[in-house]
Parts: C-alpha cells; structure tokens; sequence
C-alpha cells in the first residue's frame, strides 16, 4: 500500500498538472508584476474603488504578510492583500485585487456556491485532517470500517474542492467585469490581468483535479470499484 505504484498511475498526472499551473501562475504574476497599470492605483486603491461603486461600506482592506496570501475573510468582511498586491500598482496587483473583491461582492450577493461552500468549509477540514490517518490506521490493522470513514472525510475535502472552481472562476469573471464597467483600467490592461486571472484559474482545476483523483484511487485500492480489498 505505502509503495503502491497504482498510485501515481490515478494521481501522477494531475501532479504533473498541478507544478505546470503553479509555474504558469508564477509566471504570469511575475511577468505583470514588472509592468506599471497606466492609471497608478496600487490593489489597495482598486479594491476600496471597487467596493465604494459596488456600494460595498462594510468590508476593510488589510494588508497581511506573506507570499499570494491575498484572501477575503467573509467572517470577519476584511479584504487582505499580501505587500505586493497591497502596495504596488502593477498590472498583476489589480487584478489580484479586483478578484478578491470579486468574493466580497459575492458574499454581499448571497452567492450560492460560495455560502455552501462556507457552510461545508468546518467539516471538508475536519475530513482532510483525519482522512489520511483514518485511511492509513486501517489498512494497517484491515479495519475497512475505519477506511471507510477515512474515505467519507476526504470525499468531504474533495466536494469542498470542486465548488471552490466554480467561485474562484466567477469571483474573477467579475474581477474582469468590474474593472472594465468602472473604467479603473483600460483594456490594455485588462488583457494583462486576463492572462494573470487564466493562469490562476488553472490552479484551482489542477487542486480539484488531484483531489479526485486521488479519491478515485482510494475507491480503486480498497474495493469500492469491486477490486480485491487488500
């Protein structure tokens, strides 16, 4: 089981997927980041624009430490945005911005796979956490019950994941559409931030993309697809 080579075959590929999109996200961001957006606003300027003319009053915009650590934190309604996003007026730090707050403009919507997403949120962690230990304790022991839970919990994560792709794909749909309805870039620039939100947006398939298939391994492994459980 520790050794299984199964196991690349089900999730070597989504593996590969996933360094190629973290290096094409890294890329992108790096590239934008050099090139100055021509009207100067730094993230925090077009996050605070955005919200003012979304008519947003509640959300604060924070700076917070770390690298691509931008984040919109619904229970708290603070936007935060890393120093590079937070301070600098290149083409990448808008559209970072624009699509954190494309999140806030969600949650102030009622967006539905984002509020299922946060009701679902407590027990896809709790699932993630406990899968691997459940999974593994009874494999060692041949305890399927606990295999079975252990599978249960990351099937959690795994939904968890999944709905992830559709919020992060509209949160920058809207980025693009604010930024564009408001006129705080111009499409020269927008064709920028397209390219940095694209390349975003094959991180989050690649992370649902793994985690299926790893979830379709364990199904596989232990029996659920009618193979020996062993």
């Amino acid at each position: 089981m520790f050794f299984d080579p199964m196991y690349f075959m089900f999730v070597g590929p989504a593996i590969l997927f996933t360094i190629w999109a973290q290096i094409k996200v890294k890329g992108a961001f790096s590239h934008y980041e050099k090139i100055g957006a021509s009207t100067h606003l730094t993230g925090k300027d077009v996050a605070l624009k955005i919200l003012e003319e979304s008519n947003i009053r509640d959300v604060k915009v924070e700076e917070v430490q770390g690298w691509f650590s931008d984040h919109y934190d619904s229970q708290a309604k603070v936007l935060r945005l890393s120093p590079k996003v937070y301070r600098n007026s290149s083409i990448a730090s808008v559209g970072v911005a624009a699509h954190e707050v494309g999140h806030a403009i969600q949650h102030a919507e009622g967006y539905a796979p984002l509020m299922f997403r946060q009701i679902i949120a407590p027990a896809a962690m709790l699932g993630s956490n406990m899968a691997m230990i459940l999974i593994f304790l009874g494999a060692m022991i041949s305890a399927f019950g606990l295999i079975k839970l252990g599978i249960i919990g990351f099937a959690l994560a795994v939904i968890f994941q999944l709905i992830t792709v559709p919020v992060e794909l509209d949160a920058s749909r809207r980025a693009k559409k604010l930024l564009d309805t408001h006129a705080i870039i111009p499409q020269k620039d927008l064709q920028g931030v397209t390219v940095v939100l694209n390349a975003a947006a094959y991180t989050y398939l690649a992370a649902a993309l793994a985690a299926v298939m790893q979830l379709l391994y364990f199904l596989f492994r232990f029996g659920f697809f009618g193979s020996k459980r062993n």
